[in-house]
């Protein structure tokens, strides 16, 4: 299962379990919250880690780049896009 069908699936559980939003929203508290934010991942069966998360948004922002214009310099900025840990978490605010 890729990263995004993880977090498109935890997301939809969030959703449903109050306790387990709560427990998410939580780890943005910690002093490393991405880190927090993947081991509780990992603790309900998701195996994310902390480059697996940044890499998927960097390369999906780069393949949409360079799907868009040409690909070059000229492309549009696409304010957080490349970031699934902010927006999963704009998912569940």
């Amino acid at each position: 299962m890729e990263i995004t069908e993880m977090l498109d699936e935890l997301k939809s559980k969030a959703r449903r379990d109050e306790n387990l939003r709560a427990e998410l929203l939580e780890t943005r508290k910690d002093a490393q919250p991405l880190s927090a934010f993947c081991q509780k991942c990992r603790e309900l069966g998701y195996e994310i880690y902390e480059m697996d998360l940044i890499t998927a948004g960097e390369e999906f922002y780069a393949t949409m780049r360079r799907s868009t214009n040409g690909g070059g310099e000229n492309s549009p900025m696409l304010e957080g896009e490349d970031d699934f840990y902010e927006l999963f978490f704009a998912g569940l605010e």
